[in-house]
């Protein structure tokens, strides 16, 4: 008897593209009906066209994504690049706990091929490269890396060799590298065990000793939590346990991990060649050290040990293994007739790349003055990168048992981002759980004031004066460990201008005498000089905090600050002006919408005051005169400043806008 030979199996070599939404579960738990129809629409107006444009052919969906076969990996890559980027448009004003995010792998192999299906382990891979895939990124293997290195607009970062779920041998995997400054990639991951949660310090906190660039660096810790580095040139001390920075204490137990917030300043660079310039170039640079160092948990290189580098060719991932560190700021300085022009970056030392850069100039004239200005507003900007890159490692890191610090740091990346109700609620949300993990964490109890008195500031809150309290109690509380804050006078005063202008005056006076270059303590005196009946003193202060800082992400609330103080002043070609700014920088902030509003109102712009009405409605439905006016008495009894928030609502009437 002969047997009949089985059907021949059809394969071929392909690459296969994964696809996810990340987070699908709790989406379709908070909403299924509106994440199935936006999903439908992200799906048919962002993925499939970008496959179908490249060549490739969607084998099947699989209901929160899907899985789909090209010819090139090449094609893959381009494919998941554009519609990576039509999704980021689509989904730009969608708030940020609703927003669909999708993840994507990518792997070359030889697959099984059915009409309507495709199998094998190159699929398999693709799959599991896609659930390690950080939302909005691309994953690819070593595979696929190969075919398309040289070949396409975007470059990978290597995240060495993975362990991936059911599949008996580690895969080396690539992760895309998206632009802009406030993306993040996943080279930061540890090449072994990124998969698992990372084994934490127990016991006793002992001594320990290591080479730090050639000099000598101790790491003590006692058991009451003092924490010490030494480095040449420079001491760092901080109170680790009372102030739940538990950085410096897996550092010494996890030598191989570089602490938080690590970093060292380069001498700057001066482009002139001229030696009486470099006097300038150091000072900025020692400055600066000095400024960013008093950053709550910041561990920074000393003057000493970075002048070593001087005038040299610097290679930045051996830095960053030589000094232990994470974050390099290098500059340089080029002097222009009568102005001077500083070019400054952060470095992310795991892969030599920039994170963030920024541009000064000023006027040659006043070389101590611009010297100050430019320290004051790169710590500050420095500050913000810091912070949201080393939010963005926490976020890739796979444990499971993120500590007090990682949640404190992701809370004040939320709070320097575009503010909404939202993302306010997400802020307090991670404050309040780096406090469960650490009840005296000063940073987290901080943040949660700041959020606490933003939310009775935009009216989102149900109970201002139990609000008030409570973010009383902890700001008093940082000021009692923290008496030289300038963080905490300034959130101290946001609490009180809420009812009490008059009272929030001296702590921005008290954070400016700490901190004379504090934008945000300008800013806010500003606006509460409004509120006490003196808008015409409040230009100047909110004008300075916006030199002292214009990229600030505090920088569209300061617009409206300033749009608030020439609407009371009836000053409406300015306020429009200022107004569309602060709109431009965050369309969700209802509060400029206002006084747009009002400002065509009051100047006979009708059209473009109901078509601004309609952009504050969606926003902020329940938007009447009187409850407007609610809102404005309750912030301040000053006569004056009553007076002139009537001609607003006077404004809003004459717009259209309903009484009740």
């Amino acid at each position: 008897m002969v047997q009949e030979r089985p059907d021949r199996v059809e394969r071929r070599l392909s690459a296969i593209l994964a696809a996810d939404v990340a987070g699908y579960s709790r989406l379709m738990h908070h909403d299924e009906e509106a994440t199935h129809a936006k999903l439908a629409t992200l799906l048919a107006n962002g993925v499939k066209p970008a496959i179908a444009d490249h060549g490739g052919r969607v084998v099947k969906n699989t209901g929160d994504g899907l899985l789909a076969e090209f010819s090139s990996a090449v094609e893959a890559i381009r494919a998941a690049v554009q519609f990576q980027t039509r999704i980021d448009e689509l989904t730009i004003g969608d708030a940020e706990d609703r927003r669909i995010t999708f993840r994507v792998g990518i792997n070359i192999g030889d697959i099984i091929v059915e009409p309507h299906d495709i199998f094998g382990d190159g699929v398999n891979i693709a799959a599991r490269l896609e659930s390690i895939a950080e939302p909005g990124g691309v994953c690819i293997s070593a595979s696929a890396y190969d075919q398309v290195r040289g070949k396409v607009s975007v470059e990978f970062a290597d995240l060495g060799e993975q362990n991936l779920k059911n599949i008996d041998r580690p895969v080396r995997a690539y992760a895309m590298i998206r632009d802009g400054p406030g993306s993040a990639t996943q080279t930061e991951r540890a090449r072994q065990g990124t998969l698992s949660p990372p084994r934490r310090s127990t016991g006793r906190i002992r001594a320990r000793l290591a080479h730090v660039g050639g000099a000598l660096a101790v790491v003590a810790a006692v058991a009451g939590g003092l924490v010490v580095y030494w480095h040449v040139g420079k001491t760092v001390r901080t109170d680790a346990l009372q102030e739940g920075q538990k950085t410096q204490r897996e550092a010494a137990a996890r030598p191989e991990i570089a602490p938080r917030l690590s970093f060292v300043v380069l001498p700057f660079a001066n482009l002139n060649n001229d030696p009486e310039q470099d006097y300038f170039a150091d000072g900025i640079t020692t400055d600066l050290t000095t400024d960013l160092a008093q950053m709550p948990g910041a561990f920074v290189i000393g003057r000493g040990t970075a002048f070593t580098y001087k005038n040299k060719q610097v290679d930045l991932k051996t830095l960053g293994k030589d000094l232990g560190i994470r974050w390099a700021v290098q500059g340089a300085v080029q002097r222009a007739g009568d102005r001077v022009r500083m070019n400054v970056s952060l470095a992310d030392l795991s892969t030599g790349r920039d994170v963030w850069s920024d541009r000064f100039d000023g006027d040659r004239m006043n070389l101590t003055a611009l010297q100050e200005q430019v320290t004051a507003r790169l710590a500050r900007s420095l500050n913000v990168e810091l912070i949201q890159a080393e939010s963005r490692r926490s976020l890739m890191d796979p444990s499971t048992n993120p500590d007090a610090v990682d949640f404190s740091m992701r809370g004040w990346a939320k709070v320097y981002g575009p503010q909404t109700k939202v993302t306010n609620g997400q802020a307090k949300d991670l404050f309040d759980s780096a406090l469960r993990l650490d009840p005296d964490n000063i940073d987290a109890m901080l943040g949660k004031a700041w959020c606490i008195a933003n939310g009775v500031l935009n009216g989102w809150s149900t109970s201002v004066m139990e609000d008030k309290k409570i973010a009383t109690n902890l700001v008093d509380q940082v000021l009692a460990k923290r008496p030289a804050s300038a963080n905490a006078h300034v959130t101290k005063g946001n609490i009180l201008i809420y009812g009490n202008p008059e009272g929030a005056l001296p702590e921005f006076d008290a954070a400016l005498e700490i901190d004379p270059n504090s934008p945000g303590a300008h800013a806010s005196k500003g606006i509460a000089l409004v509120t006490a009946g003196r808008a015409r003193e409040a230009f100047s202060p909110v004008q300075i905090a916006l030199r002292l800082s214009p990229k600030d992400p505090s920088a569209g609330a300061w617009h409206f600050f300033l749009c608030h103080a020439h609407v009371h002043v009836r000053q409406y070609d300015q306020a429009v002006a200022e107004c569309r700014r602060s709109i431009n920088l965050n369309k969700l902030d209802w509060l400029p919408y206002v006084d747009l509003i009002s400002a065509y109102g009051a100047t006979g712009q009708l059209e473009k005051a109901q078509q601004t009405l309609a952009e504050l409605n969606a926003i902020r439905p329940d938007f009447t005169v009187q409850w407007s006016r609610q809102m404005g008495y309750a912030r301040s009894s000053n006569p004056q400043f009553r007076r002139e928030y009537d001609d607003i609502l006077d404004g809003l009437r004459k717009a259209g806008v309903r009484e009740q």
